[in-house]
């Protein structure tokens, strides 16, 4: 019997209506477009409007949109994954709302928060599934609505994030497709770097947490930038050489979209040209794990079958990781 591996069957994605440009947060804070750009690469970024909407308005959309494309009937979904670092609610998981809500009624779920790097996480964790042979239909979203916890008066952070995510179908696959490997790391002592300070159990939300403005992501942002540097790049070495993968045998990476100057880095590190790196930065800056699903979606004419593609991304608190994948099919 051909091994099983878990292949990408279908992507898609969503971002919000609302365009924020880097002009419009000039009237905001005290910076401006060039030193906006020159710094990350961002020229924009999608909000989320709107009473009573959180992360499940962007990833119900790209779960009905995944669904359509792959021509599944939502009762045959087994399991859905949403990798989110901004549930809707403390309870119940975002992964309730949305199986509820896109028809997959017999698809058990719930949610995964590794910051920035939870798409890979959630996707090497629904190929385990996969390649177990107990599950054929597996849903996974990256999705967050950011500028729900980003301070609109903090220079440093409201220029980084959007709203935005994706999901992808992972089904069996027996000709040495889909999901070959993966590096998936942690290290808590990155949690005073990049955290946000209130609303968990260790301090809940009170009068003085809301008047320090505690329940907004914190970042400090020159140390982010060196341990993501380090991070992204090694991992994506690593995967590389214990697969025996040259610059040349790499069809694309896909980053985490944080930072253009991470995302160089990486690339440099990998040996990969920039021909080969897909990047959305300027029209969506960083949608936490909604970046590598979004790129995936906005590329996918351009993948083909066969293709090696590196997925690689780095998250507060520290996580990181990389995805080596063969991709499954040609451009429909």
């Amino acid at each position: 019997m051909s091994k099983i591996t878990a292949a990408i069957t279908g992507v898609s994605g969503y971002a919000p209506e609302y365009v924020m440009t880097n002009h419009e947060l000039e009237t905001m804070v005290d910076t401006n477009d060039e030193w906006i750009v020159s710094r990350t690469g961002i020229k924009e970024r999608r909000i989320l409007k709107g009473e009573d909407q959180g992360t499940s308005a962007i990833a119900i959309p790209a779960v009905l949109d995944l669904l359509k494309k792959t021509n599944t009937d939502p009762a045959e979904v087994d399991m859905l994954i949403c990798a989110t670092t901004t549930p809707d609610l403390v309870f119940p998981a975002t992964a309730n709302i949305i199986t509820a809500e896109t028809g997959c009624v017999n698809a058990f779920g719930y949610d995964l928060q590794a910051a920035c790097s939870g798409f890979l996480f959630a996707l090497a964790t629904g190929a385990q599934f996969i390649e177990t042979g107990k599950y054929k239909k597996i849903i996974i979203v990256g999705a967050d609505k950011m500028s729900a916890i980003v301070d609109y008066t903090d220079r440093a952070t409201c220029i980084i994030f959007g709203d935005g995510g994706g999901a992808v179908m992972l089904e069996p696959n027996t000709e040495g497709l889909g999901v070959q490997d993966s590096i998936l790391k942690s290290d808590g002592s990155g949690v005073p770097f990049l955290h946000q300070k209130a609303g968990g159990s260790r301090r809940p939300a009170t009068q003085e947490t809301l008047d320090r403005r505690e329940h907004f992501a914190f970042q400090e942002g020159q140390q982010v930038f060196k341990f993501a540097v380090k991070g992204m790049a090694d991992v994506s070495a690593e995967i590389m050489e214990r697969n025996n993968l040259t610059a040349d045998d790499i069809a694309w990476l896909v980053p985490h979209q944080a930072n253009k100057r991470i995302i160089d880095a990486t690339a440099n590190r990998m040996g990969v040209g920039p021909e080969k790196v897909m990047i959305n930065i300027q029209k969506y800056g960083n949608t936490t794990s909604g970046t590598i699903p979004l790129c995936l979606w906005e590329f996918e004419n351009q993948l083909k079958k066969g293709d090696n593609v590196v997925l690689a991304a780095f998250g507060g608190g520290f996580t990181w990781g990389s995805i080596y994948l063969k991709w499954a099919y040609d451009p429909k």
